[in-house]
């Protein structure tokens, strides 16, 4: 039967090859290496002929072509009598995407592969830095990082970055990290761990693309946040919270009951919007995320649903309503984005579903006229230009002012209002912020007249309305 041996060369030098990994390369006559770019290789047994597969590196589009082509290679000269063994670098599971796709392909051809193990670049790098990989240690390669826009990793535990093999990857994985941890931040850089060339450098991490030393044998770590800052975290702090052993609030509270906590703090995340106040949007920010996650809290202990289920549920629709991203749908501007994303949510729900549906019947009346007006204008339902909707408001006044019963004046205020909103719209204004910084305005300047007049001992309502226009005049020009 045809066979494939890996054998795991250790991470630098033949001290740290197995016994069992020797045996096999002093029994056989040659020997394949992924790379011969490995400190072991000029210690191996002097009478192998050793091939490597340096040159595809070389001439490669990219990692995919040469692990393709390797693999196939491997599976050919594994027909031979005798099999073949593949060489490489640390533990033949440990980093290794050729042996993972060899293994794929020896199961779909039914080919007998032996893994003969040996030690992975970890265990150095662990004994260089006096770390017991069982705190936590997260390990991940570093391409796998740089093909992200935000790390894969919970913050909270301390990370080590494998084959960061060049500084330009490295440049690409300090900017993925960046998206999670400050440019200040510490960092180690690992320089072929486990040799006499080893050397631990501690820096910045907006350093490390600038060492001259990073090579095939270097690893990044990354220690713990000093203050827990995981979404984990979070949702343990929660669990606890609502545990036996936690909070009785906590635990007595429902998704009804939190209702209106949810509201309140949600108003009081777009007053610090309103503010400019970043320190106290971080907060507010802070307190709405703890809604939410109180409430997926509850649903897991009533086995309705789970966080991850709502995250997966929110990341599947983003990526499958962003194809112009996630796929091969080019768009020509933000208008035509939005017209493809009301398109996706009714292949989504159906077609008989309403452009108007998921639009909260208990969202602020401003904010909702604001919503349908968006709705509606992305299947097409809208003036052409600016012109119309000002002449619509025109025409909704007139109607006001001959509007004769009190219902009627009712309704045609609401239309004045409503299309007020669409002006907005076109004018690409929130009308809710215009009218929340309209009000902020209003009451500044009333509160400066209150005090004016109280510095004047004058109560205002005994003034006409011209000396009151004199007062807020005067607040005007002070604001």
């Amino acid at each position: 039967m045809a066979e494939i041996t890996v054998v795991g060369l250790g991470p630098g030098e033949s001290k740290y090859l197995t016994l069992e990994a020797w045996q096999v390369l002093e029994s056989t006559s040659e020997v394949w290496l992924r790379t011969q770019r490995h400190p072991t290789v000029a210690q191996l047994p002097s009478h192998l002929v050793l091939h490597s597969f340096d040159t595809l590196y070389d001439g490669a589009g990219d990692f995919g072509e040469v692990y393709d082509a390797i693999v196939a290679e491997i599976v050919r000269l594994s027909q031979r009598p005798g099999g073949v063994v593949y060489a490489v670098p640390g533990h033949p599971m440990v980093g290794e995407a050729t042996v993972q796709r060899i293994l794929s392909e020896a199961k779909r051809r039914q080919l007998r592969v032996r893994i003969v193990e040996g030690l992975s670049f970890v265990e150095p790098v662990l004994t260089a830095l006096g770390l017991d990989a069982l705190s936590g240690l997260q390990v991940v390669d570093a391409i796998e990082v740089a093909t992200r826009f935000h790390p894969p990793l919970n913050p909270d535990m301390p990370a080590l970055i494998g084959q960061l093999h060049s500084r330009s990857l490295a440049a690409d994985v300090k900017l993925t990290l960046m998206n999670q941890y400050g440019d200040e931040f510490d960092v180690v850089l690992v320089h072929a761990a486990g040799t006499e060339e080893q050397r631990v450098d501690w820096m910045p991490l907006y350093e490390i693309d600038h060492d001259e030393r990073i090579a095939h044998l270097t690893s990044l770590f990354v220690p713990a946040l000093q203050i827990p800052g995981s979404f984990e975290t979070l949702q343990d702090t929660v669990a606890h919270l609502r545990a036996p052993s936690g909070c009785p609030w906590d635990r007595e509270q429902t998704h009804e009951s939190l209702r209106a906590s949810l509201l309140e703090e949600t108003y009081e995340t777009l007053a610090a919007i309103d503010s400019g106040d970043v320190v106290d949007l971080q907060e507010e920010l802070g307190d709405l995320l703890l809604q939410i996650v109180l409430h997926a809290q509850i649903a897991t202990e009533d086995d309705d649903f789970h966080m991850d289920e709502v995250i997966a549920g929110i990341d599947s629709k983003l990526k499958h309503r962003h194809p112009h991203v996630w796929g091969d749908r080019p768009v020509a501007d933000t208008g035509e984005v939005l017209q493809r994303w009301e398109q996706l949510k009714r292949e989504e729900k159906g077609s008989d579903r309403s452009v108007l549906d998921g639009v909260p019947m208990t969202l602020p009346a401003l904010q909702q006229a604001h919503s349908y007006g968006q709705r509606a204008a992305r299947v097409g339902f809208d003036w052409p230009d600016p012109s119309g909707v000002i002449a619509k408001i025109e025409e909704e006044i007139a109607e006001l002012q001959a509007a004769l019963t009190e219902e009627d004046r009712v309704a045609e205020l609401g239309d004045v209002l409503f299309a007020v909103v669409n002006w907005a719209r076109w004018l690409e204004i929130d009308p809710e912020v215009a009218l929340r910084e309209a009000n902020a305005r209003f009451r500044k300047r009333f509160q400066r007249m209150e005090t004016t007049a109280r510095e004047r001992s004058i109560d205002l309502a005994t003034l006409d309305i011209a000396q009151l226009e004199g007062l807020w005049q005067k607040a005007k020009r002070a604001s």
